[in-house]
């Protein structure tokens, strides 16, 4: 969650429950998919940890706390939600979405096709400002 103490974005998504803390940098977060009632945090390293969190909870409350001129965290089909930030390119007509830094990491997801034609449709328009 955001924290209360600043005025501004939160650097860090925080999952608080009566068996773990659990703290993510938001900017190391790359993408976030779905596992049935689970959450799998995808993060920079290469590293993933599964958070007892239905996507759609992330979606509605904690996504809005931490979007940022600098991480901008879209839903992407039913399963994923992903950062912005890290969107080398969308090709709908393969259903395919990589994620890179273009230095440490690659990861290269599948989404219907119609969905990727949304999502580009959105990128063009926000990168276009």
């Amino acid at each position: 969650m955001a924290n209360p103490e600043s005025p501004h974005k939160s650097e860090y998504l925080i999952f608080n429950n009566t068996k773990e803390y659990i703290r993510f940098v938001t900017d190391n977060i790359v993408y976030i998919s779905a596992d049935a009632n689970y959450s799998v945090f995808h993060t920079r390293d290469n590293s993933t940890r599964l958070v007892s969190i239905q996507l759609g909870v992330i979606e509605h409350f904690y996504i809005p706390e931490i979007n940022s001129e600098e991480n901008d965290f879209v839903r992407v089909g039913r399963s994923l939600i992903v950062n912005l930030r890290y969107l080398h390119s969308v090709t709908p007509s393969i259903g395919q979405i990589v994620l890179s830094d273009n230095q440490s990491f690659k990861y290269v997801l599948s989404a219907p096709n119609e969905i990727l034609r949304d999502m580009k449709n959105y990128v063009e328009l926000k990168w276009k400002k």
